[in-house]
């Protein structure tokens, strides 16, 4: 009988489903943020991959954003044409992922859900990324990420893009 948490075991089919070729990793500890993530697998935080999920006016979306980053929510509202972002509620992030706060992945949600992607994740070969439970994560590459979840990219930063 496995003890495995049922989260991981079906992140584990969906990853296997969409062709994922990294490993699920379980941490000794939960690692809810990219720093603790970072530091545990002895990685850049940048190569973090956070998936972050907004609230669009009732309309989920997840950004999978560089550790290194902050979203900025007003100037990703204009890019991706939503009026309003803002941080889901822990019900709302259960309801349209199935998943905890600080353990969503980018994959394995009950129904599809927009996803966007921070370009930076580009610069790191290998990029870590939350496999359904804070203690668990999974190695892939942008390329990857960007083929199981079909996410576009996004600046999450404000930049020059968005001078007056």
């Amino acid at each position: 009988m496995s003890t495995e948490h049922a989260s991981i075991t079906s992140f584990r089919g969906e990853h296997a489903r969409l062709g994922g070729t990294g490993d699920v990793v379980i941490l000794p500890d939960s690692a809810h943020t990219a720093a603790l993530a970072a530091a545990a697998l002895g990685c850049e935080v940048g190569a973090i991959a956070n998936s972050l999920l907004f609230d669009a006016e009732g309309e989920p979306v997840l950004i999978l954003t560089s550790g290194a980053h902050r979203v900025d929510t007003a100037a990703v509202a204009r890019r991706i044409g939503v009026g309003r972002l803002k941080r889901a509620d822990p019900d709302f992030v259960r309801r349209h992922t199935g998943q905890v706060i600080g353990g969503v992945s980018p994959l394995d949600h009950p129904a599809p859900v927009r996803t966007w992607i921070d370009p930076w994740l580009r610069r790191h070969p290998v990029v870590w990324a939350a496999a359904g439970h804070p203690a668990a994560v999974f190695s892939t590459t942008y390329d990857e990420l960007v083929a199981m979840t079909g996410a576009a990219e996004v600046d999450v930063e404000t930049g020059d893009a968005d001078a007056g």
